[in-house]
C-alpha cells in the first residue's frame, strides 16, 4: 500500500505548532521551566519501544495511556487506544485530565505523553504527571519522547493512528 504524498497544510502545520509553543513559552516563562527526564524517578519513566512491545502482548494488562499534549497533535496522530486528556500546561487542560481520571481507582496504571517537542522543553509533561501523582494515583508512568512523537513513535514504526495525508518522513 502506497503512502500518501504530503499535502501542503501538513507541511504548513508543523511550523505553526512550534510557532504557538515558542509564543506560549515567551508570554509564560513558567513553561520554560521543565522537569527534565533525570527528575522523574527511572521506575516512572518508559522507553517508546518498552510502551510499544507490551501493546503487542496480550499477556500484559493494557494501561490507560493519556495524551497530555496539545490537540492538534493528538489529531495528527496518536498511540491506538490512547484518550486525549487536556493539554497539561493549562488550568483547563489539568482539570479535563482531572475529570478523566476521578472515578478510577488509584492504582490504575496510567501512561502519559506527550511527544510535542524535545522532551526538555515540553509543556505538558511534569503538570500532568504532578497533578495524577496529588490526585493519589500511584502506578503513573510518563513515556520518554526526546525529540517529538513523529520521530520517537511513528517514524519507529510503533502503532499510531494518522490523519489522511499526513505523513512525518518524506519520499525520497
Amino acid at each position: 500500500m502506497t503512502q500518501p504524498a504530503i499535502t501542503l497544510q501538513s507541511c504548513k502545520l508543523f511550523p505553526a505548532s512550534v510557532a504557538v509553543w515558542i509564543l506560549m513559552v515567551a508570554m509564560n516563562p513558567a513553561l520554560a521551566d521543565t522537569k527534565p527526564a533525570a527528575s522523574f524517578p527511572p521506575a516512572d519513566l518508559i522507553q517508546p519501544a518498552d510502551l510499544a512491545a507490551s501493546l503487542q502482548t496480550s499477556s500484559v494488562p493494557k494501561p490507560l495511556i493519556l495524551q497530555v499534549g496539545f490537540r492538534t497533535m493528538y489529531d495528527q496522530s496518536h498511540i491506538p487506544g490512547s484518550d486525549y486528556a487536556g493539554p497539561g500546561n493549562t488550568p483547563a487542560g489539568l482539570h479535563v485530565l482531572s475529570d478523566r481520571v476521578a472515578a478510577l481507582p488509584k492504582e490504575t496504571a496510567i501512561v502519559i505523553y506527550c511527544g510535542c517537542c524535545p522532551w526538555s522543553h515540553c509543556p505538558n509533561i511534569e503538570a500532568a504527571y504532578d497533578t495524577l501523582h496529588e490526585l493519589g494515583f500511584t502506578k503513573v508512568k510518563v513515556l520518554y519522547i526526546a525529540d517529538n512523537f513523529g520521530t520517537d513513535w511513528v517514524d519507529k514504526g510503533y502503532p499510531a493512528t494518522k490523519d489522511k495525508g499526513l505523513r512525518t518522513e518524506t519520499s525520497h
